[in-house]
């Protein structure tokens, strides 16, 4: 494994929080009815919403290879703002649709 543990764990979070920030951002934005803002914001939140899923799928491929490592609260704290993350994304983006029948 090229990089330790701790530092993709850090990865995984870091990216998890910008993805579910620039979905609240997207949000804001369908509420002051800028959808097109909202959709780029929410491009930038799968984008690193990506990002934090493949660190996290590096580790599982990782360990499939034999390369097991030892399970830490940081890896799982990790987990968790990436579950965070793609369930606001998930919401965030219903809740845009609905802002745009609104609007209609």
């Amino acid at each position: 494994m090229e990089k330790d543990l701790t530092q993709i764990s850090f990865e995984i979070i870091a990216y998890a929080g910008d993805a579910r920030s620039y979905a609240f951002k997207a949000l804001q934005e369908a509420k002051n009815k800028n959808f097109e803002l909202a959709q780029q914001y929410l491009q930038k939140s799968k984008d690193a919403g990506v990002k934090a899923h493949q660190a996290q799928t590096d580790l599982l491929f990782d360990e499939m290879n034999g390369n097991t490592s030892e399970m830490s609260l940081l890896l799982v704290h990790s987990q968790d703002h990436l579950m965070t993350s793609m369930l606001a994304q998930e919401l965030i983006e219903e809740m845009i649709e609905l802002y745009k029948k609104v609007e209609l």
